[in-house]
């Protein structure tokens, strides 16, 4: 069977690790990211957990991919964006548009 090349990639606040992963055409996300070897790096990633995408699209684990797509694996969020803004709405607080002062 034909080989494709695929990255994997998965990021904290302090590291990100993208790796290059020669796999059978065919294989899907989820093959992808075992075979990497990113779960002895980061052995908190939890496939039953943590979401998979590709280029920034969400997909389920038994996506099959194509020649290189870019796997990315995403970490659980700490805060619920809509909480945190119904919490500064009812603080009171003004949103502020981009980085900037407001």
């Amino acid at each position: 069977m034909a080989q494709i090349t695929v990255e994997v990639v998965y990021a904290t606040q302090a590291k990100q690790t993208l790796l290059s992963v020669k796999v059978e055409e065919g294989c899907t996300a989820r093959e992808a990211v075992e075979r990497s070897g990113i779960l002895a790096e980061y052995p908190e990633i939890d496939l039953a957990r943590n979401k998979l995408g590709i280029f920034a699209k969400a997909v389920k684990a038994e996506t099959v991919l194509r020649d290189k797509d870019r796997v990315e694996i995403y970490r659980p969020l700490i805060a619920d964006p809509k909480e945190v803004r119904r919490q500064r709405v009812a603080d009171g607080k003004v949103m502020k548009k981009g980085g900037g002062d407001a």
